[in-house]
């Protein structure tokens, strides 16, 4: 349904790099999104393994297009540290209220991701020299969290539409 060359492109590109990267019993799931609509071009697939109690992101991968390249390791960097903040935020993340107060106070209460935890994270950055540079951003986020429910999808069945996924997989 697209019309955008770029945007079939980074989408393209993401699907060579993951055809052959499902493995048994996981579930592959894809997303895209173009960030505020006009930004940077990013897709992201995440691999997800669901066991009885919860679902572990085991990889993700992005393709982005943000333009002409100023800083490759700078983007790379912030597209892979947006996919781990989001697989954190998708996967656990909540404040925890008791009756009267929060009870999450600190980052020993609170959930986030541990570094065993942490998915391996691969980008591919798609240099354009003759474009505009867009910056990279927050492009991850959006897609990498949908990349992961959609992939949490494939492997249980489960449509979940709420996060945390933690409290919504029982």
């Amino acid at each position: 349904h697209l019309q955008d060359e770029r945007a079939m492109e980074v989408i393209r590109k993401l699907q060579s790099i993951t055809k052959d990267q499902e493995r048994p019993h996981t579930g592959m799931g894809m997303a895209f999104s173009r960030y505020k609509n006009s930004g940077t071009y990013c897709a992201v697939a995440a691999r997800v393994a669901m066991n009885v109690k919860n679902a572990e992101v085991q990889k993700m991968w992005a393709v982005i297009d943000a333009g002409e390249v100023i800083n490759l390791n700078g983007i790379r960097n912030q597209i892979e540290g947006g996919m781990i903040q989001s697989a954190s935020w998708t996967l656990q993340e909540q404040v925890h209220f008791d009756e009267a107060h929060i009870i999450s106070r600190d980052w020993a209460t609170y959930p986030i991701f541990r570094f065993g935890q942490v998915p391996e994270v691969e980008v591919t950055v798609l240099d354009r020299p003759t474009e505009e540079a867009m910056g990279a951003g927050e492009a991850a986020q959006g897609p990498a969290a949908a990349a992961i429910v959609n992939a949490l999808y494939r492997a249980c069945g489960k449509r979940v539409r709420d996060l945390p996924l933690v409290t919504n997989l029982k």
